[in-house]
């Protein structure tokens, strides 16, 4: 073999990696020039329009010429007021707890009453919630099942509730639903295990639904600010909540400042998240408009790269990549400072012994 020949394993290595990249850039292109389908006269449901990407969306497919149900939480509230104002009068709001059957049935009768005879051509999963920041042993178990039963059970009453609606119009399904679903972010373990059994139900529904002619699209957004992220006092809240829950024997291995440590890097990344939320909007509305839509949209610069390296990448490398982008914890549990403090005196002292020994040998040698 000559000296510059490259390994034929090599090659198959970067064929299999460069490969679906080549076939996904293509297809995003004939993805481009395909016509967006009309919007007039199209029904859309969104859940969770109280602020963020909701509200975003619904005033946005409403200016659009969508016929939009926005439910929100709170149907006197700021962001509710904010859609009735700013919207045309296509636009219904719902007040909806997706936690709560009876709103739902409540909500999918009134939507088919307005409807008459018209089908709904889109249902948007966006309502979710994110109420733990922290190690999963620290994390207490009511934080893990009111993750599940918004952003998973929720959703999924939501949905099953709706189906018939979009089988009848042959429509689409678009859910928001998160990385962390997919990938291992530390201290998110309670919102990244509904978010990816979230994703799991998603995936499967595709399959059970594309006989139907119904497409299922899922939203996969970087960092954005929604919600409570510049809210001081929310973390605030959020920390004595948890210090509160912690034993003393877990909060003496752990230490009040490791726990402190977390809360003031989930703040820091989170007064750096984009404001700009139009990149969610946009790939909400390809999912709605595109004649031929994607199974996943990266919505936010970051993201797609993400992926390809926890794909293409060993364990090893991405888990540092991940650990590098999200909160970058310095200081070590207070029991692990402990130990690693015992050790490092422990080496000391040997090492004075050692010193101490080779002192009183060479005394001895010049006694002899």
């Amino acid at each position: 073999m000559d000296d510059w020949a490259v390994p034929w394993w090599m090659l198959a290595a970067w064929a299999s990696m460069l490969t679906p990249l080549l076939v996904g850039f293509l297809r995003s292109r004939n993805r481009k020039k395909d016509k967006l389908l009309p919007a007039c006269g199209k029904a859309v449901v969104i859940t969770g329009c109280d602020s963020g990407f909701g509200k975003a969306t619904a005033r946005h497919l409403d200016s659009a010429g969508f016929r939009v149900f926005a439910t929100v939480l709170d149907a006197s509230g700021e962001g509710a007021g904010e859609l009735r104002r700013t919207c045309s009068e296509r636009l219904t709001l719902l007040q909806l707890d997706i936690t709560q059957p009876q709103q739902v049935q409540r909500a999918l009768v009134e939507v088919q009453a307005q409807l008459g005879p018209e089908g709904l051509w889109a249902l948007v999963n966006n309502a979710g919630v994110c109420v733990n920041f922290g190690d999963i042993e620290l994390s207490p178990m009511s934080n893990f099942r009111g993750c599940m039963e918004v952003n998973f059970f929720g959703t999924l009453n939501v949905t099953k509730s709706f189906l018939p609606l979009l089988r009848r119009d042959k429509g689409r399904l678009v859910t928001v639903s998160s990385p962390a679903g997919d990938h291992p972010f530390p201290c998110l373990a309670a919102y990244g295990a509904s978010k990816a059994a979230l994703n799991l139900f998603m995936d499967t529904l595709r399959h059970e639904l594309t006989p139907w002619g119904v497409h299922v699209c899922t939203i996969l957004p970087s960092s954005y600010k929604t919600g409570q992220c510049s809210n001081t006092a929310y973390w605030e809240a959020q920390h004595q909540e948890l210090l509160g829950s912690l034993s003393p024997a877990l909060l003496e291995d752990f230490g009040e400042d490791y726990v402190g440590e977390t809360k003031e890097l989930f703040q820091q990344f989170a007064r750096h998240a984009n404001p700009d939320l139009s990149p969610v909007v946009d790939a909400m509305e390809r999912a709605l408009r595109e004649p031929r839509p994607r199974v996943r949209y990266f919505a936010g610069p970051g993201v797609g790269f993400m992926y390809l390296v926890a794909s293409y990448f060993p364990t090893a490398l991405s888990n540092r990549f991940l650990q590098s982008i999200f909160v970058k914890k310095r200081l070590a549990p207070r029991a692990l400072r402990k130990e690693a403090a015992a050790a490092s005196l422990g080496k000391e002292t040997a090492a004075h012994r050692r010193h101490d020994s080779n002192n009183n040998d060479d005394e001895t040698d010049k006694v002899k």
